[in-house]
């Protein structure tokens, strides 16, 4: 069930994801749909809370916020299956900080 409805200001940029992971728990996700982000990322904090597994990268890349300012290093990965509107899709988000929102959908 989906937690709340949005106002019509966060309709415009926010989702609700449905997201399985990989122990066959399903989590709502608060998602920002961001067409200029070039990975999708899942916040770091709530992978933490979740207890949900990542990746470790044999390379790393940094990350940066649209104002250009350094958000950090992306060097954890984390498989997923989403499910947004009936479409169902698995993913690897980029673990980092997304400073309150839980996972950003980018064009990744």
């Amino acid at each position: 069930m989906i937690p709340h409805q949005w106002t019509n200001k966060e309709r415009k940029l926010n989702m609700w994801a449905n997201v399985k992971i990989k122990n066959g728990k399903e989590l709502w996700l608060k998602a920002l749909v961001d067409s200029g982000c070039t990975h999708i990322r899942i916040d770091k904090q709530l992978v933490k809370e979740e207890k949900i597994k990542t990746k470790l990268l044999n390379f790393s890349f940094e990350v940066f916020n649209a104002d250009d300012i350094k958000n950090g290093e992306v060097t954890r990965i984390a498989s997923l299956e989403v499910k947004i509107n009936g479409h169902k899709k698995q993913i690897d988000a980029a673990v980092t900080d997304l400073n309150g929102m839980d996972m950003f959908l980018g064009h990744g």
